[in-house]
């Protein structure tokens, strides 16, 4: 074990090991100051001062005088460089009590100044998860301005507290579900607080992409339709991790040009030294996790360790107190009940707890101080992901460490080669697709609910909107009249969709005998994490499931310890529906266009939880699953197939091994991960009669990812046969061919005739 001070001598502490594959070290640099814009009222001052507040960053002057401008500003800055101020400072001068300025843009009509809680300027926080909105709320309140009336709005919200922030709170903390579900359907009962919306803050707003980001961009271009109806037009603020062309990513997200926001992109923050290291942990991440996590909570320093499994995070948190014998050591991830997520945020802020493996779940920016370093387990699926997770390190200007362990995928494999891919390469483009049909369609019945829809409503929803409508009319969902469109059923329209899910509800699942709910999980995800026999884990708890009731929305489990994990196996089909673009790629060509997979769970296998052996296999009878969705594939002419002399079955697991690199490398030219994906590989497809290699999107109608997997296919497939040839093993491995979601448990794979592929594919 290392010592505390040995750690403090960071990365000397490192320097002999083995696993040490790179490091970067970054300076301590100082801040820039601004002074206060006159409009920020001195009981502000004051109160920020209270705080620690005594000065502004030039970044956070520059964002807040944009948006008391009325401009659209993305702030896109470093983790805790305090983005939260920029808007803040415009949202405190407009509803803390001020009268309105002579040079505000929107002014309240008389009607919203005798209306409940008599607001002259009302502002909306968004954040991705209740927990980020609830630490904000915390901040605000902590504030202690007088007048200032601050609430939150969500899923764990009282009755009181819900009309409180409707009739009362001129800044209301929220997420986007309850806008969708909640505000927006009912937005007469909110006209007060709507037609005096001033601000809009979307915090964390790279994390709005794919399918997800379509949803929420659909969202606030209804917020957008129904406050011009009231005569508000509301100037929104982003927040978002450093990324490439923040503004046409906000842009994107509520329906403008990208020249109508503002990027705040240069960080005048100080920060502490902090330097970087990439560990090969290859032989076994999670244990190299654990161990790296353990030396330094032993070591005294507060440790946050990033992994991407619900399962696994669960499993480090455990080992971790076994190993060092420390107690405040506890798991965080999604699934929560919302007391549960409340109290590891606490004890993690209050320093009660030592160490916290988390998935994603705290990657977000919940305020927590003193955190002396982070590990991440394998290279999350964005670099904007990994720049938000170690920057969690080495707040309010200390120094700190950041533990990158490459686990056994190609992706991780590529980076260890490949470090300045991190370090050197600007941070990827947030990929977001408002237009998808199955996306749009719903939102725009939700928003006929809300207001007839007409012609000019284009303007929110771009041009595609009555093409889409038109669809809906024909479908009966909507009724077409010379003047609109209309929602005609009984029903909501909003709860036809759920933005975080393909299904409506997601699954519950309940522990048997006692009826506790201890978790969820999404509709689309259920046959593979809790179908009949699956082993799930809760809060360190090893849970059988005996029952999937895909019904009745719930799988029932039982607490057991079997001494083994799972692992689903599923057959898959993919039929072309429509191409939509083609070109040449070396010897073949790559195609992209509309593709609907077909695929089933067929049984799973049970490996043992230590040693990952497979003890047997076991059958499932589970409903054939049917995704309308885009892919990108290429295709190589049967003549250059019967030149390089493959057998069928060679030539097919030779396209397998070659489809299982190229899903885990797409993370490193578009923002996902390999769980955002799907593939599927053939020596012969039926429409094509040639050797096929797929990837697709794994949501229906499209996230955006093989669309830039299309655009990127030259560099993406010369990184796949880099791996390939780069990998020092003998006949494939997790860090080259083998994959954790492969649907037949890594059979028929053959890395060698897979690079005589890919070089065909690719000549030099």
């Amino acid at each position: 074990m290392v010592s505390e001070s040995a750690v403090r001598q960071w990365p000397e502490w490192l320097s002999g090991h083995a696993q040490l594959r790179h490091v970067v070290t970054r300076a301590a640099r100082p801040g820039v100051v601004r002074d206060w814009p006159d409009w920020v009222r001195s009981e502000v001052r004051t109160a920020l001062a209270a705080r620690g507040v005594h000065r502004l960053w030039s970044h956070q002057v520059e964002a807040a005088e944009a948006a008391h401008g009325g401009r659209h500003v993305v702030l896109a800055t470093g983790t805790a460089s305090g983005k939260s101020l920029g808007y803040l400072l415009p949202i405190l001068a407009a509803t803390s009590g001020s009268e309105p300025s002579v040079h505000d843009r929107r002014l309240p009509s008389v009607r919203n100044l005798l209306s409940p809680g008599a607001r002259p300027h009302t502002a909306l926080y968004l954040a991705p998860t209740k927990a980020l909105a609830h630490d904000q709320l915390r901040q605000a309140k902590a504030l202690g301005l007088d007048g200032w009336r601050v609430g939150a709005l969500d899923g764990d919200s009282n009755g009181g507290e819900r009309d409180f922030a409707r009739d009362w709170a001129g800044f209301i903390l929220s997420n986007p579900d309850m806008l969708h579900h909640s505000v927006l359907p009912q937005h007469a009962r909110w006209a007060s607080f709507l037609s005096t919306l001033r601000y809009v803050v979307i915090d964390e707003s790279h994390r709005y992409r794919g399918v997800f980001g379509a949803h929420v961009a659909q969202v606030l271009r209804r917020l957008r339709r129904i406050c011009a109806s009231y005569g508000a037009d509301p100037a929104f603020v982003f927040a978002s991790a450093t990324s490439s062309d923040p503004a046409a990513a906000a842009a994107r997200l509520i329906g403008v040009s990208t020249d109508e926001v503002l990027p705040v992109l240069t960080d005048g923050a100080p920060h502490g030294e902090v330097s970087y290291a990439l560990w090969d942990g290859r032989a076994d991440s999670v244990d190299a996790t654990t161990a790296l996590m353990g030396d330094l909570v032993e070591a005294g320093r507060q440790t946050v360790a990033f992994i991407s499994s619900r399962k696994m995070c669960e499993v480090t948190a455990m080992r971790v107190r076994e190993r060092t014998g420390v107690a405040e050591v506890a798991a965080y991830r999604g699934g929560y009940l919302a007391a549960e997520r409340r109290q590891v945020e606490a004890e993690l802020s209050s320093g009660q707890l030592r160490g916290v493996a988390a998935t994603n779940a705290l990657e977000l920016g919940v305020d927590i101080a003193g955190l002396d370093a982070v590990v991440i387990n394998g290279v999350p699926g964005t670099m904007a992901s990994f720049w938000q997770q170690a920057g969690r390190a080495g707040r309010r200007g200390k120094d700190a460490a950041v533990v990158l362990v490459a686990g056994a995928n190609p992706r991780d494999a590529y980076v260890l080669d490949h470090p300045e891919l991190i370090f050197e390469r600007p941070v990827e483009q947030t990929v977001l697709h408002p237009d998808n049909p199955y996306v749009l369609g719903p939102h725009l019945a939700a928003a006929a609910q809300e207001i007839p829809l007409v012609v000019d409503d284009q303007q929110w929803f771009g041009p595609s909107m009555t093409a889409v409508a038109d669809r809906l009319a024909r479908q009966g969902a909507l009724r077409k009249r010379t003047n609109g469109w209309y929602w005609t059923r009984p029903g909501r329209a909003v709860d036809l969709v759920n933005l975080r899910t393909q299904g409506n509800k997601g699954v519950q699942i309940v522990e048997d005998g006692t009826g506790r709910v201890i978790g969820h999980v999404d509709t689309a995800a259920a046959d593979s994490a809790v179908h009949p026999g699956a082993v799930y884990l809760h809060r360190g708890e090893t849970h059988l499931v005996d029952e999937l009731d895909h019904d009745g929305g719930v799988a029932l489990v039982h607490v057991a310890n079997p001494g083994y994990v799972t692992q689903p196996r599923s057959v898959t089909s993919v039929e072309i529906r429509a191409e939509r673009a083609s070109r040449r790629l070396g010897a073949g060509m790559v195609h992209l266009g509309d593709v609907e997979v077909t695929s089933q769970v067929t049984g799973f296998l049970r490996r043992d939880e230590r040693t990952g052996a497979v003890w047997d296999t076991n059958p499932l009878d589970l409903p054939v699953r049917r995704l309308r969705t885009r892919a990108v594939w290429w295709t190589l002419p049967s003549e250059v197939i019967s030149a390089a002399g493959f057998s069928p079955q060679l030539l097919g697991a030779a396209a397998h091994a070659a489809e299982h690199t190229a899903i885990g490398l797409l993370g490193l030219f578009a923002p996902c991960d390999r769980w955002d994906i799907g593939g599927l590989s053939t020596a012969l497809h039926p429409q094509t009669d040639t050797v096929t290699v797929f990837v697709h999107d794994g949501h229906p109608g499209g996230a955006g990812f093989a669309d830039r997997g299309y655009e990127a296919a030259p560099q993406w497939w010369a990184a796949t046969l880099e791996r390939l040839l780069t990998c020092p093993c003998e006949g494939g491995c997790p860090a080259c061919v083998m994959s954790p979601k492969c649907g037949n448990g890594n059979q028929m794979l053959d890395k060698d005739a897979a690079i005589v592929l890919l070089r065909t594919l690719l000549p030099d």
